[in-house]
């Protein structure tokens, strides 16, 4: 016995898990060959985070200390597209912000320093903080918008 046929006027049946799970998933590129190109975004973060190219995770992504590559010296992915801009620091100055402020608390109440002991201290912290979190955030921020098909790193039309 044959199924019948379903004409497009008909309602249709509640997503499956599989669907669901289709519509969550990564972005997907296409390549030159025109395979579709999976782009998980929590690998692409840890890459970037350890400033490394978000496609093949081994090629610099970092010229200088901040300078992005126009492409992977490796897989020859193009990096220039990026628009991190503001965000890193944006980002450095929220997480330096939010793990100084308590500490500086807890150090002035709980042990009473000097105040220009305290401020060394605290000043050397947020500085050497400051200087590790940035290129790290400005590779993960390249890596995201490269996971998420972001500015120039959008599939070809």
């Amino acid at each position: 016995m044959t199924e019948p046929h379903h004409s497009a006027a008909a309602p249709s049946v509640a997503p499956s898990a599989e669907d669901e799970a289709r519509d969550t998933a990564a972005p997907v590129a296409e390549t030159a060959e025109g395979v579709d190109e999976e782009r998980p975004t929590w690998p692409a973060l840890l890459k970037g985070w350890h400033r490394r190219c978000p496609r093949c995770g081994s090629g610099p992504m970092l010229s200088g200390y901040l300078k992005v590559r126009d492409h992977c010296p490796v897989c020859r992915e193009p990096l220039h597209h990026h628009r991190a801009d503001d965000g890193p620091a944006y980002l450095t100055i929220l997480i330096v912000g939010h793990l100084m402020a308590p500490l500086l608390h807890v150090g002035f109440t709980a042990f009473r320093p000097d105040p220009l002991v305290l401020f060394t201290f605290f000043a050397v912290g947020c500085v050497g903080l400051s200087l590790y979190l940035l290129p790290r955030l400005k590779g993960a921020l390249v890596a995201f918008q490269w996971a998420r098909h972001m500015h120039g790193f959008a599939r070809p039309q």
